[in-house]
């Protein structure tokens, strides 16, 4: 459930009055020049993705906090005063602008000038069936018109390796401008992180070459930019997030494609229910699979951002039936 304004806006000063103390305790001027535990440099990062590119990026000499709890979906993130608190403190603060409207504005009040808004490096593109997928495929479909209103900008840009890269080659200039001492250091690890994502690049265009389809059914739309990357459609149950529940009219439709394309796999995620997708491929005559859009981690998982991604690419050759 989403907080009012009034109530956001307590919170707010709720949460300043609790770091300016910490400040005052410390005998420090500023919360954003403090250092984190052990003297590592504090770093707030919004969600899984962003958390794992900047610990591998600032190494040990970052202290990286995660503002979603492992197991919890990020989409409707809202914030207590501590980590408002964490927000204020930090000295750079990692986040999607429009992913988490609640940390939109906690940046906006308390750290504005310490943010990296990782979409002015990968800016956004459109929501769709795939984000440059043929609209008179999907008429032909059935697909209903109505459903491109559902739209929007799709913040997964993590699910493109590529993207990924440049995020954190720009991530290691903004965390050398806080801690110049390091720099090389950040850059140095942002390369070798680089190299590794452009291995996975590769791992999937190749894995996903030859297949005898391109069509995923999905059930929320989480990979238009993966399947941007490696030329495949993304045909989705759902929006852009994961709790908009499809409408029967969009089942009807989604069920229709599936039937057309031969679809041998509904694609479920692993922090929300699959019940829909779940029913939907019982009717169709398809089985079910995890496709993970990475957006947390289960709790107590030993995953990380490349075994998960790996994870994908077998799930999705198996599905597409790759060779």
């Amino acid at each position: 459930m989403r907080i009012t304004l009034a109530s956001r806006a307590a919170l707010i000063a709720s949460a300043t009055t609790l770091a300016l103390g910490t400040v005052t305790a410390c005998g420090s001027d500023s919360g954003a020049d403090s250092a984190g535990a052990g003297g590592k440099l504090p770093v707030v990062a919004a969600f899984y993705p962003l958390q794992y590119v900047t610990e591998q990026v600032g190494g040990s000499t970052v202290q990286v906090t995660n503002l979603v709890k492992p197991g919890a979906e990020p989409h409707d993130l809202e914030l207590d005063p501590r980590q408002m608190a964490q927000v204020a403190d930090a000295r750079l603060v990692v986040y999607l602008k429009g992913f988490q409207p609640a940390l939109d504005d906690a940046v906006e009040q308390e750290a504005a000038d310490r943010a990296f808004d990782v979409t002015t490096v990968s800016p956004l593109a459109d929501s769709g069936a795939n984000h440059h997928g043929s609209h008179e495929e999907d008429e032909e479909a059935g697909a209903d018109p109505a459903h491109e209103d559902e739209a929007g900008a799709d913040p997964h840009i993590w699910l493109d390796p590529t993207r990924l890269a440049a995020i954190a080659q720009e991530l290691a200039g903004r965390l050398a401008s806080a801690d110049p001492g390091h720099a090389a250091d950040f850059q140095s690890r942002a390369g070798q992180l680089r190299d590794k994502l452009r291995q996975l690049d590769t791992e999937y265009a190749e894995g996903l070459q030859t297949c005898q389809r391109r069509e995923i059914v999905t059930s929320h739309a989480a990979f238009g930019y993966l399947a941007d990357r490696y030329q495949l459609r993304q045909v989705a149950i759902g929006g852009l997030s994961p709790e908009q529940e499809p409408s029967p009219q969009r089942l009807a439709e989604v069920a229709k494609q599936a039937e057309r394309y031969k679809t041998t796999t509904i694609f479920f995620e692993t922090l929300v229910s699959p019940k829909i997708a779940q029913a939907l491929a019982s009717e169709v005559g398809a089985k079910t699979a995890v496709l993970d859009p990475i957006e947390g981690l289960e709790p107590g998982s030993r995953d990380d951002y490349f075994s998960v991604m790996r994870s994908n690419l077998g799930t999705l050759r198996t599905a597409l039936g790759c060779s």
